[in-house]
């Protein structure tokens, strides 16, 4: 499922001026589509175990410390 979703992000965000959109262009650049997808789950899946394990919000453009 997470590959499905990260599919139709990386759809969605090809012209988006997001932190996100810029690292999936930069990917996309180099690897191919698929391999970007995988990549890009494999980050949603980290940020949402974060989210979890900490009990936070999500707050996409903040810096990490």
């Amino acid at each position: 499922m997470l590959v499905v979703g990260a599919t139709a992000v990386i759809r969605h965000t090809k012209d988006k001026p997001t932190p996100m959109a810029a690292w999936i262009r930069k990917l996309l650049e180099k690897k191919p589509f698929r391999l970007v997808s995988i990549a890009l789950a494999n980050k949603l899946a980290r940020i949402a175990w974060v989210l979890l394990t900490r009990k936070e919000a999500y707050r996409p453009y903040q810096l990490g410390a």
